[in-house]
């Protein structure tokens, strides 16, 4: 297959609005290796993001107005996090211009004559598209992929590819202001893994209904000779299948029955072996920790079997995974002190985090830095399964910035670990004291925690 067939003749401009976003900037990649002309604004512009971009000579404009739309684009695609009252988006839609969604452009022009591997759930969407992209890639494959976050084999988030197989990071998220439909609903999978599902994003959902409503029209666009991947117990996804399902499963168990099983070999996850109907398969012995990355694994490696890639192959590329920029990843270590930055912002992923860590550091001292910087964080919807998700630390510090919209004096009461930080210059004195009987800082955001990590790293 020819994936260049939608290169136009005549370059094109497009014009992305939120392009500094990781989807966004991702298509902006992708634009210009079709050979599109590309520009696009942001409130955000700022390495490492905007470096990527004007590397690939794309034009950047910092801040909305009107005045970015003089390169008179052809098409302007327009980000989920655009909404009406925006200066530019009131231009386009004033001056006529022709505008899109993201996803609805990537489906038709990149993934409609690709086999889609597509990576939904709420939690480990990134990992997991990584790893089944880094699989291919070992396999000999080449394959294209959009990715919410950088994976470190590739030192990139997107990519067109040179293959039939293109892997993307399914989000349940919605598309644009004029399309309240979850973007995965535009990738129409061949192969799609749900790896578990829970309520989120409440600026947008109302509920867990609602959201399972979104997953099960994702559901219902995979086709019959396809294949979808789940876990065997999760109740809000099999909630989803019994609304209607037409394509073959393949379910994922850790230490448990399961058509696939991994059985750890050690506590942390860093070593587990991989069965298929009883068989083995291999043992993956890796850098990673966590039962969520085991099953993160599992469903990568299944979703790699269904493209003809055998799973001792698939184990030996996984040995050389290295995992995702902002995914546990070590920035430091200072005076005994190992620094890590994480991008959980969920008290499932939170609580997921630290277990895998426990389990690799037994009973060194772990303190965890949160701030709650999520929309559906700052609404206050998980104040009491935060303070559980933190547990596993011995000692939980939030940042609560003044236009946090409640008090987490709610969260500190329901645990006495956990105290709260309401600015970096206290969080910073708290940290330093603590660096002398610490072993492992967890910095925990989805953001740039006002810049603490570089600050934390020449401080101490």
């Amino acid at each position: 297959m020819d994936i260049h067939k939608t290169r136009p003749e005549q370059p094109l401009q497009l014009h992305i609005l939120g392009i500094c976003g990781t989807f966004m900037g991702g298509l902006a990649l992708i634009a210009r290796q079709l050979g599109y002309k590309v520009s696009g604004s942001d409130e955000h512009v700022y390495p490492p993001m905007s470096t990527q971009l004007e590397e690939q000579g794309i034009t950047l404009m910092d801040g909305y107005c009107a005045d970015n739309l003089k390169c008179k684009p052809d098409l302007v695609i327009i980000g989920n996090a655009l909404s009406r009252g925006n200066a530019e988006v009131e231009a386009v839609l004033n001056q006529g211009l022709n505008y899109i969604s993201g996803p609805q452009w990537l489906f038709e022009h990149v993934l409609q004559r690709r086999w889609v591997l597509a990576v939904a759930g709420t939690h480990g969407k990134t990992t997991t598209a990584s790893m089944l992209a880094w699989i291919l890639e070992c396999l000999g494959f080449k394959p294209g992929f959009l990715i919410g976050g950088i994976p470190l084999n590739f030192a990139i988030s997107a990519r067109l590819g040179e293959s039939d197989f293109f892997v993307i990071e399914a989000d349940e998220y919605d598309s644009a202001f004029f399309d309240k439909r979850s973007k995965f609903v535009h990738y129409r999978p061949r192969t799609a893994i749900l790896n578990n599902l829970e309520f989120d994003h409440a600026d947008i959902f109302d509920d867990l209904d609602a959201i399972k409503k979104q997953f099960h029209h994702l559901v219902r666009s995979i086709p019959g000779d396809g294949l979808i991947i789940v876990p065997e117990r999760d109740q809000n996804i099999e909630d989803v299948l019994e609304m209607g399902c037409w394509t073959p499963l393949a379910k994922t168990a850790i230490n448990a029955s399961s058509e696939w099983q991994a059985l750890l070999l050690k506590a942390d996850g860093s070593q587990f072996e991989v069965m298929h109907k009883g068989q083995t398969q291999g043992v993956v012995d890796w850098a990673l920790s966590g039962e969520h990355n085991v099953y993160n694994a599992m469903s990568a490696l299944v979703a790699a079997r269904h493209v003809g890639i055998l799973p001792k192959d698939a184990i030996q590329a996984l040995q050389s995974f290295q995992s995702v920029k902002r995914r546990m990843e070590i920035i430091g270590q200072i005076k005994g002190v190992t620094i890590y930055d994480d991008f959980a912002h969920h008290p499932t992923a939170i609580r997921m985090t630290l277990d895998g860590l426990r389990k690799k550091v037994a009973n060194e001292k772990i303190i965890a830095i949160v701030e709650p910087r999520s929309n559906t964080m700052r609404m206050g919807i998980h104040t009491q399964t935060l303070a559980e998700s933190l547990s596993l630390a011995d000692k939980a510090i939030i940042y609560q910035p003044e236009e946090l919209d409640w008090d987490l004096a709610e969260v500190a009461n329901h645990a006495k670990n956990i105290q709260i930080c309401k600015t970096l210059e206290s969080l910073m004195t708290q940290l330093k004291a603590e660096a002398h009987s610490a072993r492992h800082f967890v910095l925990m955001s989805n953001g740039s925690f006002g810049g603490i990590y570089q600050r934390l790293l020449s401080e101490l």
